[in-house]
């Protein structure tokens, strides 16, 4: 029998390679940030075109490289952050794998210009599919600038399955973030297609919060910080009045490394219990400082999953930080015993006590039969009801408890009502089959959602000007869907105004919808075409927005209705597309069968 196993070349193992660590141009930006941040850079530089399709490009001022190191760094499993296996229980760098420059040169044209310090010339790399092209002495600024050109130029099947370009700019914004906010000393600028879309100066952690996802969380975040001897947690949680349903920022990082925990996320969310509703999440940004020995971060490609040796104290500490923080901020003030230097206040003396005096008449006995009292009598008082006649008859009182108001116009009017509410939530009508339930406020959202559709499908919609023009602040990544979104805002009547660094001015509003709050209905349709970009194309937008409006301004729950609008929302309701199903999928209504109601009544 001849030998089958054969040694991968080195080009098709870096291939396999990249299929774990880079898997979009946000996995190519985020190990090249990384490596920057580990370089010591106190200024990055971020350059996408066409959402790094066809270019993006990591520019720092960091140490740099030699010539021998530059071209080294592009081998598999070189890396200056470790030496043993040991070291990979005592990181304090980012990377530590070398895999991650190999990888993107097997699947890319990379070009590498970097210099240290303290040398004259810097050295040029260029290589493509893993392949050296070229290295030459160059002059350059101190630092590394990495150009990484045609991703995936050689492996067209990875290529063919990258999103839209809004849906890889959101990714590469998101990675971009996670490593902002872990070092708010370190300035940081974002550009797409030559726009600057994001300026990071140093600053506090708070500062840095605010600047990429907006003043609104100024007032919203309250801080913790508490060390012990499993390791220290500092960072800000929300207030529970900031909760929201989506598009709410939850973060978690240890030394200085973003990652998901579920776990630690339950830790967080216990300690708002009764305070804010099911289904509500509050922002957290959480940091962590344990000892490298108690984690392990090397179980998974992208780093993200982290064991933790003494999970459970981590827990039960994080859980007793945040009560604390939203203890102090919910505290009431104490009373203040100090009197000293106050205004005496007379105290109560039985003793030296002067009632008033009253006169009461002793003989009098309420069983006794009293005077009845004197009628006064008017003279004449036959002569002001000569002009008013008898009845002939005297009317018949009906027998028995009289019928309450409600049902008495009913019944006058010789009218059932067709249609009963029930608890203020579910309209009960009877069909042939039994008896049909219909949830109020999900039946309006699918009429009016039905409605705004057909609305964007044809003319302009009518815009209703504000009085006081409200200014709302948008992350990064909401900045960028918000302006592929204008046409069709405008479309249904919005009114925005950039103003500069994220922040919009809300001058106008579709007409109806006048009562409501505008930065919530802005921010929630964003979160919402945000958290479905995956498959965002014009469509897309338009249901996100349609939906968006019409939860905001459909029946609301305890709201009670006449019979005339029952009917109404019924009648319309069984003009839609769809009466099973909101447009995100819950029931709208269900039958109680007939025979079901016999066999409960026996």
């Amino acid at each position: 029998m001849s030998d089958i196993i054969r040694l991968l070349p080195d080009s098709v193992a870096n291939q396999i390679a990249a299929g774990e660590v880079i898997q979009r141009p946000a996995s190519v930006i985020k190990e090249l940030v990384e490596n920057a941040v580990d370089a010591g850079a106190k200024t990055i530089s971020v350059v996408v075109v066409d959402a790094g399709r066809t270019s993006l490009q990591v520019v720092d001022d960091g140490k740099g490289m030699s010539a021998t190191d530059a071209r080294l760094s592009f081998e598999r499993h070189s890396t200056s952050k470790i030496r043993k296996a040991d070291d990979l229980f005592a990181l304090t760098t980012m990377g530590f794998r070398g895999e991650a420059l190999a990888s993107i040169a097997a699947v890319a044209q990379v070009e590498l210009r970097t210099r240290p310090t303290d040398k004259p010339l810097g050295t040029l790399v260029r290589i493509a599919g893993s392949r050296v092209l070229g290295q030459e002495p160059v002059s350059c600024a101190p630092g590394s600038n990495f150009k990484v050109d045609n991703l995936f130029f050689n492996v067209p099947a990875r290529r063919k399955f990258l999103k839209t370009n809004a849906t890889e700019l959101s990714n590469i914004l998101t990675s971009y973030e996670r490593i902002a906010l872990v070092y708010p000393d370190i300035n940081f600028s974002l550009y797409s297609n030559g726009v600057q879309v994001s300026d990071l100066r140093s600053g506090s952690l708070k500062q840095r919060i605010i600047d990429i996802f907006g003043k609104r969380l100024d007032q919203e975040l309250l801080p913790i910080e508490v060390e012990t001897a499993v390791g220290s947690i500092s960072g800000f949680v929300g207030k529970p009045e900031a909760a929201k349903k989506k598009g709410v920022q939850e973060y978690l990082f240890v030394n200085g490394r973003y990652m998901k925990h579920p776990y630690f996320h339950k830790a967080i969310m216990s300690a708002y219990d009764r305070l804010v509703p099911t289904g509500m999440h509050v922002p957290y940004f959480i940091y962590f400082q344990v000892d490298p020995q108690d984690i392990d971060v090397n179980i998974h490609p992208t780093k993200t999953e982290i064991k933790f040796e003494n999970e459970q104290p981590l827990w039960q500490i994080l859980t007793a930080a945040v009560r604390d923080a939203i203890g102090k901020f919910c505290e009431v003030p104490t009373i203040d015993f100090d009197t000293e230097g106050k205004p005496d206040i007379p105290v109560f003396d039985p003793t030296n006590c002067h009632a008033p005096k009253t006169d009461y008449n002793p003989a009098y006995n309420p069983f006794q039969t009293r005077q009845a009292p004197r009628q006064t009598t008017i003279d004449g008082w036959d002569s002001l009801y000569d002009n008013i006649s008898r009845p002939s008859a005297r009317r018949e009182e009906p027998s028995g408890d009289p019928l309450p108001e409600p049902i008495v116009s009913r019944l006058n009017d010789g009218l059932s009502p067709t249609h009963y509410q029930y608890k203020g939530k579910y309209i009960m009508t009877a069909v042939k089959s039994g008896l049909m339930i219909i949830d109020q406020r999900r039946a309006d959202i699918r009429i009016r959602y039905e409605q705004y559709l057909h609305q964007m499908a044809g003319t302009r919609a009518e815009t209703q000007r504000v009085l006081f023009p409200e200014i709302v602040g948008l992350s990064a990544s909401e900045a960028v869907m918000v302006e592929r979104m204008m046409p069709s805002l405008e479309a249904m009547g919005f009114e925005l105004t950039f103003l500069g660094q994220g922040s919009y001015s809300i001058n106008g509003v579709p007409a109806g919808l006048e009562g409501i709050n505008h930065i919530e209905l802005i921010t929630s349709i964003l979160a919402d075409a945000v958290a479905g970009e995956e498959n965002a194309g014009q469509d897309e937008i338009n249901k996100t927005i349609a939906l968006g409006m019409a939860r905001s301004s459909a029946t609301t729950y305890g709201e009670v209705l006449s019979v005339a609008e029952m009917d109404s929302i019924i009648n319309q309701l069984f003009q839609c597309s769809n009466v099973n199903h909101t447009p995100d999928g819950k029931a709208i209504l269900c039958i109680l069968p007939q025979g079901d109601i016999e066999q409960l009544m026996g």
